[in-house]
């Protein structure tokens, strides 16, 4: 079973924006896996907290204007 794990900054991605990846990203597996692989390819997209994670040694918080509208 192909798993996918997608972790991105909370709020920068609308639910359709994700349903897309989600799509997108088991199409790919398919192209690679056959069709067989489709009821069973998962892809799990978390959302991190803003200051969850860091980058250069600093909290990330994600800017306004990447926020999802």
């Amino acid at each position: 079973m192909p798993f996918v794990n997608i972790k991105t900054p909370e709020a920068a991605l609308t639910a359709e924006q994700k349903a897309e990846i989600g799509h997108r990203i088991t199409d790919l597996l398919v192209e690679f896996f056959s069709e067989a692989a489709r009821p069973h390819t998962m892809v799990l997209i978390e959302e991190v907290k803003d200051g969850g994670y860091y980058r250069a040694d600093e909290p990330f918080v994600i800017p306004d204007d990447y926020r999802a509208a």
